[in-house]
């Protein structure tokens, strides 16, 4: 695998919807993490028909919309999915869990 970090145009649409919706923990704005992930050398990952096609096919393990889109984006490329999410892991072998520490 390449050693390109990506960041999913998904994220930023989830942030968007989450931040319209009034949601505490979105208190930033979309158009800062775009740019933050652009300056410190992420690629940006579009979203493509093929993303939706392979939704299609995948198990209902988890169904949070945003989640599934990103794991089908990872085994596009292939590339690994970073993430804190438990849940995502039964999907593929590219979905590696990260801790998360606080304070």
């Amino acid at each position: 695998m390449a050693s390109t970090l990506y960041f999913s145009a998904a994220s930023l649409w989830e942030i968007t919807i989450k931040r319209s919706l009034g949601r505490n923990d979105f208190d930033f704005f979309p158009e800062d993490i775009h740019q933050l992930a652009l300056q410190t050398g992420f690629t940006e990952l579009s979203i493509a028909a093929s993303h939706s096609y392979a939704i299609a096919r995948m198990p209902w393990h988890h169904r949070d919309p945003f989640d599934r889109l990103l794991i089908a984006q990872a085994q596009s490329i292939p590339a690994y999915l970073l993430t804190t999410d438990a849940a995502l892991e039964h999907y593929s072998e590219l979905v590696r869990r990260i801790a998360v520490k606080s304070g």
